[in-house]
């Protein structure tokens, strides 16, 4: 089974950038769909963003738009988010996810994703 882990939450001053990491030991992260969701205090968790296979994105919130980015390092097998122009409501832990091995495109549903890392705690406050 997919084991994702992501890394590089911290605490930034609004304004700020910061970017996160998802890895797997033991699989290459290059033939898994992998998106970036988020938990906000007493909320539900919501997708952000997501890369496909051929490393093509696709976005789930608006409220990202123009200021997250999602990227692979096939190098690295690793998978970015970079998060810029950060504001104190970004505060939440963070996941990456995957669908599956089957998967080739960033799914519709988002009930789909079924693999998860354990979460990386992003504090935006001044």
């Amino acid at each position: 089974q997919l084991q994702l882990v992501e890394s590089g939450g911290d605490l930034v001053q609004p304004g700020g950038s910061l970017r996160l990491s998802c890895t797997a030991s033991g699989f290459s992260l290059d033939e898994y769909v992998i998106a970036w969701f988020r938990q906000r205090p007493g909320r539900e968790r919501d997708g952000m963003i997501c890369i496909n296979r051929d490393g093509y994105s696709t976005n789930y919130a608006e409220s990202v738009k123009g200021r997250f980015t999602i990227s692979r390092d096939t190098a690295k097998n690793t998978v970015y988010l970079q998060m810029n122009s950060l504001k104190p409501e970004d505060t939440a832990t963070y996941f990456c996810a995957s669908p599956g091995i089957r998967a080739t495109q960033c799914p519709f549903d988002l009930g789909d994703f079924d693999e998860w890392g354990q979460g990386t705690q992003v504090t935006v406050s001044s």
